[in-house]
């Protein structure tokens, strides 16, 4: 597998300049190792790639929810993508700032919400009319008001393993584009939410930015036509996906590629970017360290 911050030296691998087998001596076996420096610099390519465009980076918890992990891009600025009340805990934990957490997700609870609400989370990302009316009615509870986009699905092929793919007209997540408009206008009219964006994320693993880009084109129009009908739209969220390699010779998409096909695609556009990567940012930045405890030869057996 392609590794980011590791490298043999002598026949020794190394994260960074920790030798591996030091580490296991002191730490002990399973253990997870992480390189910070490759995980800094991903995270950075994201903000280098989007430079001169009006963005927000979310890091998606469920891609590495180690407290460690977590402070590290906490200490860089960067938001966090959430989907349960558990990992708004973890980022706050890691000195995470709740202004700066996007709440996706398709089962959020009541109770959850109230915790993010009083958290003081900065947006929710819906998924239903359900979940639209559950929201309003704990933020009316609460007495405030907040920030919503409702997940599109704008029934685009990510070109990517089936399990992992949800940009589809057939799949459960989001709400079909077809049905946006009526639903947001539906929101607008609910206490305790204000309207502020469109969502989408089409799967994960991608390696064809172009269905990024078809995405994109899809979720644009629909933005052109929810301000026309007079919802203050400031804020588009394509949320994560971008491939990494797992075999030798296997090599995702550069960040720097994806964020100039962005940076054309939203030129003159009044509007805020929210990314929500995960596994391009630490997906090649880390190794389960294990140790063999015994060596078994099994028996030959006649065919």
């Amino acid at each position: 597998m392609p590794l980011q911050g590791f490298a043999r030296r002598s026949g020794r691998l190394y994260c960074e300049d920790v030798s591996l087998e030091e580490l296991a001596e002191q730490a002990g076996t399973p253990l997870y190792v992480y390189s910070a420096t490759a995980i800094v610099e991903n995270y950075r390519a994201y903000a280098e790639a989007l430079a001169g465009l009006d963005h927000h980076i979310h890091v998606a918890v469920k891609a590495n929810s180690s407290l460690g992990v977590l402070a590290r891009l906490a200490r860089e600025g960067a938001g966090f993508d959430i989907v349960s009340g558990g990992e708004l805990f973890r980022v706050l934990q890691a000195g995470g700032k709740a202004r700066n957490v996007v709440f996706s997700g398709v089962g959020k609870t009541a109770e959850e919400m109230e915790y993010a609400i009083e958290s003081g989370v900065g947006s929710f990302n819906c998924e239903s009319e359900g979940e639209l009316r559950l929201l309003s009615g704990v933020a009316a509870k609460l007495g405030t008001r907040v920030h919503v986009a409702l997940r599109v699905n704008p029934d685009v092929d990510a070109e990517t393993h089936p399990y992992i793919a949800t940009g589809l007209r057939e799949h459960k997540f989001g709400v079909p584009i077809d049905d946006a408009e009526a639903l947001y206008a539906e929101a607008a009219r609910l206490p305790g939410l204000q309207v502020r964006g469109v969502s989408c994320h089409i799967g994960s693993q991608i390696f064809n930015l172009q269905a990024f880009v078809d995405a994109l084109d899809r979720v644009l129009e629909l933005i052109d036509k929810l301000r026309a009908a007079g919802l203050d739209i400031r804020a588009l969220d394509l949320g994560g996906g971008l491939g990494v390699g797992y075999r030798d010779g296997e090599a995702g998409p550069a960040i720097a590629a994806y964020g100039a096909r962005l940076r054309e695609a939203l030129a003159g556009r009044d509007l805020t970017l929210m990314l929500e990567p995960g596994r391009s940012i630490v997906g090649q930045a880390g190794v389960l360290l294990t140790r063999a405890l015994y060596r078994k030869t099994p028996e030959r057996r006649s065919s």
